[in-house]
């Protein structure tokens, strides 16, 4: 389906997220709840470990001033392909392409596979800090409904993994190359010390980067430069037990209002640029 508004494209292939026969509820409430919201940080850290996405978003985004725009970004595309409707996955596919057409390599598959993948990675990772361990059937299950993310881009279908073991492969061989620029030092800066950010943005950034420090795999936090000693690793450990036990209070309906919302904010902007 394409939609010449937005100049976007949203290709219906394995569209697992919304079985037409709504019995997969398991993976329709994975997929609604925010919970890998608090993973966001640890998805553009990893993102940005990729050279090219480092050097496009350093020189694109302004993280210093809004560094709440790229996540917020995100995760409206997240939600708009794989719980939104067909018009929604197109309209924030157009958006991330125009985007893209002024960065050098952005559209490589190479790196949309790895920015689809980081945001998979993320998600599972997030429920299983925070939520609840995630089977290896409703891991696949997942697997499956995150694959348009990649496809909407242009990735080729054939190219996004077809099973958690393939992924785990997939991973495990990116993650290796992986090289943290000075590009990508400075986006953490403005992203994790932000000078010119709302006030709440400031008040809520230590919990932000003991989270997003935490989830980071081992060597790429090594790379960034990241200190973590035991007193870190407490407080870790400390921070994610106290979340997972406020998140196991709130109730179902509310963590799954991020989603209605941002695609609601993303629907009013894409009205406003008809």
């Amino acid at each position: 389906m394409t939609n010449d508004r937005t100049g976007g494209s949203a290709p219906d292939v394995r569209r697992a997220s919304r079985p037409s026969s709504g019995r997969d509820r398991d993976l329709v409430r994975f997929l609604a709840d925010s919970t890998p919201v608090l993973s966001g940080g640890c998805a553009i850290l990893l993102q940005i470990a990729d050279p090219v996405v480092a050097a496009g978003v350093r020189r694109h985004s302004d993280f210093a001033r809004r560094p709440q725009q790229r996540l917020a970004h995100t995760l409206m595309y997240v939600y708009a392909v794989v719980i939104g409707s067909s018009t929604d996955a197109a309209t924030a596919t157009g958006f991330v392409n125009r985007a893209h057409a002024r960065v050098a390599g952005a559209d490589e598959v190479d790196r949309q596979l790895w920015v689809a993948a980081t945001l998979y990675d993320s998600a599972i990772r997030a429920h299983e800090a925070f939520g609840t361990p995630v089977s290896p059937e409703l891991a696949h299950r997942v697997l499956d409904a995150y694959a348009p993310l990649g496809v909407a881009l242009r990735v080729p279908p054939e190219r996004w993994p077809a099973t958690p073991e393939e992924f785990a492969a997939y991973w495990d061989e990116t993650l290796s190359g992986l090289r943290v620029t000075e590009d990508a030092r400075g986006v953490v800066r403005d992203l994790l010390h932000p000078r010119f950010a709302p006030l709440w943005v400031r008040a809520a950034m230590p919990l932000v980067r003991i989270v997003t420090v935490g989830m980071l795999p081992d060597e790429v936090r090594t790379q960034y430069g990241f200190a973590w000693g035991p007193r870190e690793r407490r407080r870790w450990r400390r921070t994610a037990t106290s979340i997972r036990r406020i998140r196991a209070l709130v109730p179902g309906a509310v963590l799954r209002l991020p989603g209605p919302l941002l695609l609601r904010a993303m629907r009013a902007t894409a009205a406003r640029h008809r």
